[in-house]
C-alpha cells in the first residue's frame, strides 16, 4: 500500500455523563501522518450510531480517503453500526475492528434490553458480516468487512506496531480528549 493512502478511523468515548457518546473521525495516512479530524455524538443506548458515522464522513468531504475503519460494531452501549449502510453511504470499503475474542453480543443485548429495543438491536447485530481473526504478530484483532477484498492486508498496512490500527488509535485518543474537554473546558 502506498504511504499516502488515507483511511478514516471512527472511534467513540463515553464518560458516563449527559447520555451522549463522542464519536471522533481521524483521517490517517498509511505512513501514520494525521490529516484531519471530525467530531460528532450519538445517544448512549440509542440506535443512531450509523447516522452519526455517515455524518462524520460527509462533514469531512475527503474523497481521497480510501478506507473506513470502525472500532467495533456496538458503539455507545449497544448502538449497532450498520456496516452495509455505511458502505453504501461512503462508497468505500468498511472494516470493523474489535480487539478481543468473543462469543458475540446477542446474550448481552438480551440481558440489557427488552422487547422491541432488544429485537431491533439483535436484528442489526445478526445482519453484520462474520468476524475473522487477523494475526498482527504478537496481537490478534477481529475484523468484519464490507466491500473489501483483503481486509487483513488493509488492517496490517495501518498497524505499524501494537494491536490497534493507527486510524483507530488516533480516533480513540481524539474522542477521549474531546470528552475530557466537554466535561471540563477549563481543565
Amino acid at each position: 500500500m502506498k504511504t499516502g493512502t488515507r483511511a478514516l478511523g471512527l472511534a467513540e468515548s463515553y464518560v458516563g455523563e449527559a447520555g451522549r457518546s463522542t464519536l471522533a473521525g481521524a483521517v490517517v495516512r498509511a505512513d501514520r501522518v494525521v490529516d484531519d479530524f471530525r467530531f460528532s455524538s450519538c445517544t448512549v443506548g440509542g440506535t443512531g450510531a450509523t447516522d452519526t458515522a455517515v455524518d462524520c464522513w460527509e462533514a469531512l468531504d475527503r474523497p481521497d480517503v480510501r478506507y473506513v475503519l470502525v472500532a467495533g460494531v456496538a458503539l455507545a452501549w449497544y448502538n449497532i453500526v450498520d456496516l452495509e449502510r455505511l458502505h453504501e453511504a461512503t462508497d468505500r470499503p468498511i472494516l470493523s475492528v474489535s480487539f478481543e475474542a468473543s462469543t458475540g453480543l446477542a446474550d448481552a443485548i438480551r440481558r440489557e434490553f427488552d422487547g422491541d429495543a432488544a429485537a431491533e438491536r439483535l436484528a442489526a447485530y445478526r445482519a453484520l458480516p462474520e468476524r475473522h481473526a487477523v494475526d498482527l504478530g504478537d496481537d490478534t484483532v477481529y475484523v468484519r468487512s464490507v466491500g473489501c477484498d483483503d481486509p487483513a492486508r488493509v488492517v496490517r498496512a495501518y498497524t505499524p506496531e501494537g494491536g490497534r490500527p493507527e486510524p483507530l488509535r488516533v480516533a480513540r485518543e481524539a474522542a477521549r480528549a474531546a470528552d475530557r474537554y466537554r466535561r471540563d473546558p477549563d481543565a
